[in-house]
């Protein structure tokens, strides 16, 4: 289940870390997921599939966690993400196109092609199934007493859709949509993992 709790953080930083070391990538401009081209590429490419194997892997710890318990967030929760962690795993596989000048000699305009597209309904499916995953993991969640988390579980899935929606504008309102559902994800993980050690704790004691 630590999985999901690092796969977030491990991600945006290593995109962001590539994002400041590579000459012309522009976060107003380019999305992480183009780190993939060029010739250090295969870091990015990396980071997808780190991502999607610790996603996989949490998926089965929560699964885990949460076994016999009542509602969808217990069944549906953790398959959700797993969904989820599969669309790096895709990504990985089907890289974004180049475009608006990245990598280094590519057009400003962006030509969809089949790996391209692949590789946006991969992130789509993704996406759609971790705002998902919020929205009946809220249940588990408030019947732990935590109804702040939970009512911002609803909420988050909110933010992704509007990051996404604006990147009409900037990537970097899609940047920051899908860097939410990321950092949520981990937060979530970190309090489901505090009380499963607190239940423990009451247990030995």
């Amino acid at each position: 289940m630590a999985g999901c709790a690092v796969a977030g953080p491990v991600f945006l930083g290593a995109g962001i870390a590539q994002g400041l070391a590579r000459n012309g990538f522009d976060f107003t401009r380019h999305a992480i997921s183009q780190l993939a081209l060029g010739d250090p590429g295969w870091i990015q490419t990396v980071n997808f599939l780190l991502a999607g194997a610790l996603l996989g892997a949490g998926a089965i710890g929560l699964r885990r966690l949460l076994r016999g318990g009542a509602g969808a967030g217990a069944t549906w929760g953790p398959a959700l993400i797993g969904v989820f962690g599969a669309s790096f795993l895709a990504a990985a596989a089907f890289p974004a196109d180049a475009g608006a000048g990245f990598p280094a000699g590519a057009p400003d305009a962006v030509s969809l092609s089949p790996h391209g597209a692949a590789h946006m309904l991969g992130g789509m499916v993704g996406y759609l199934a971790l705002c998902a995953a919020f929205l009946v993991l809220a249940g588990p969640l408030a019947a732990r007493g935590h109804r702040g988390w939970a009512v911002a579980s609803r909420l988050v899935p909110l933010g992704i859709l509007a990051g996404f929606a604006g990147s009409a504008a900037t990537v970097l309102a899609f940047t920051a949509g899908a860097g939410l559902g990321l950092v949520w994800l981990a937060a979530v993980t970190v309090r489901l993992l505090a009380d499963a050690a607190e239940d423990q704790a009451r247990i030995e004691s």
